[in-house]
């Protein structure tokens, strides 16, 4: 009987919390199963979309291997409507303009450029403005080439953007300017840096280093 109350007693308090917390209890428990519901569908839904976005990425790639502009623009368009949240996108818009590019269609380069330069992480963004500023160079848009090569960068571009601003000084007769980004450029690279010898010929074609470099 002595068990029979003690447990009559448990259940008595269980009720009361229950009264008391029980409401709070199962809030809890619905938002924390939500959550969890949530985090997997969108770790599913993140891996749907990189295949499938993996899959129109193939495609372009043959396309503009069979040099057929009229499927690269729309594997290209596919990709940045539908998966512009996936690395796919701005690589299908760097691997679309360079295609254009080589074709000399300058103005479909410069608007996939610009795009992977808006919708990119750092690193898409830094080579699209980069290689946009190489389109402006060929184009004699000199200005606006160094517009974008004076906005920041991360630190490992830092040598290629010196690099452009010396071709592009060069191109407008800017050669102590010139100079002086090319040997910046040089300070900033590796000793086994692949482009350093290339930089080097380049300053060394305008008049060597800079004169304050040379005397130090």
């Amino acid at each position: 009987m002595a068990y029979d109350l003690e447990e009559q007693e448990q259940i008595a308090n269980f009720k009361a919390f229950w009264d008391r917390f029980g409401n709070l209890i199962s809030w809890v428990l619905i938002l924390a199963l939500g959550g969890y519901a949530a985090y997997n569908f969108w770790n599913s839904h993140q891996r749907t979309q990189a295949a499938e976005a993996s899959g129109l990425y193939d495609g372009l790639t043959a396309a503009i291997q069979a040099g057929d502009k009229a499927k690269v623009q729309r594997f290209t368009s596919d990709i940045e409507d539908k998966f512009g949240s996936t690395a796919y996108a701005p690589m299908a818009a760097l691997a679309a303009a360079k295609a254009a590019f080589d074709t000399n269609d300058l103005k479909t380069a410069k608007a996939q450029l610009q795009w992977a330069a808006d919708h990119g992480d750092d690193e898409y963004k830094a080579i699209a403005r980069l290689r946009l500023s190489g389109v402006l160079l060929d184009e004699k848009a000199y200005d606006q080439a160094l517009a974008l090569l004076n906005g920041e960068f991360p630190a490992q571009f830092a040598a290629e953007v010196q690099d452009r601003k010396g071709d592009v000084f060069v191109a407008q007769n800017k050669l102590a300017d010139a100079r002086t980004a090319y040997q910046a450029a040089l300070d900033k690279m590796e000793k086994n840096h692949p482009g350093r010898q290339v930089v080097q010929v380049k300053l060394d074609a305008i008049g060597g280093a800079p004169a304050q470099k040379a005397a130090a």
